[in-house]
């Protein structure tokens, strides 16, 4: 059975001006990145010289999508001393920034007076949201799309004030 919610790269598509990404998590196992989180551990690292060992389709459509003018930032919001997962993300944020995206980082201590949503998000031109919905153990239990206005409102104010408090990525030391 087709369906007809958006994809999220028909999401981006359809995105003229921003997209902005809040990830709160001090982990996830989503599938698609197990594989890699274990390729770490045991020592593996991207080579930012051999671009195309680490070129991957994300960062295609995040470098075409920025390439058209949307602003793409990404904040995470970390507990500290970070988990190893916080440690694998940031190894391999050179990546994202390769592709255009801006990253920043937001020890967890710093947003305790911010009315953040539940969920991790992407918000679309400050009005399309997709929650990201994650077990408790970081699997993926699904997407959700939003065009709820003050559910936007909330997700636009949060990802601001974290960005305005968060360090960028360059200069954040991991601890």
């Amino acid at each position: 059975m087709p369906s007809n919610k958006p994809t999220f790269a028909e999401l981006l598509a359809d995105c003229t001006r921003s997209a902005i990404h809040l990830e709160m998590r001090d982990q996830y196992a989503v599938d698609e990145e197990v594989e890699a989180f274990t390729a770490w551990r045991n020592g593996f690292r991207h080579d930012p010289d051999d671009r195309a060992s680490w070129w991957r389709p994300w960062l295609d459509l995040m470098q075409a999508t920025t390439a058209r003018g949307v602003v793409v930032r990404r904040a995470r919001i970390v507990s500290e001393p970070v988990s190893e997962y916080i440690r694998y993300e940031h190894s391999g944020t050179f990546t994202n920034i390769a592709a255009g995206e801006q990253v920043r980082w937001l020890p967890r201590r710093h947003a305790s007076d911010i009315a953040l949503p539940g969920n991790d998000y992407w918000l679309f031109d400050d009005r399309v949201i997709r929650w990201n919905h994650f077990t408790g153990d970081g699997a993926s239990a699904g997407q959700e799309i939003s065009d709820d206005p003050a559910a936007a409102k909330l997700c636009m104010e949060a990802f601001e004030t974290v960005w305005a408090r968060a360090i960028p990525h360059d200069e954040y030391k991991i601890r």
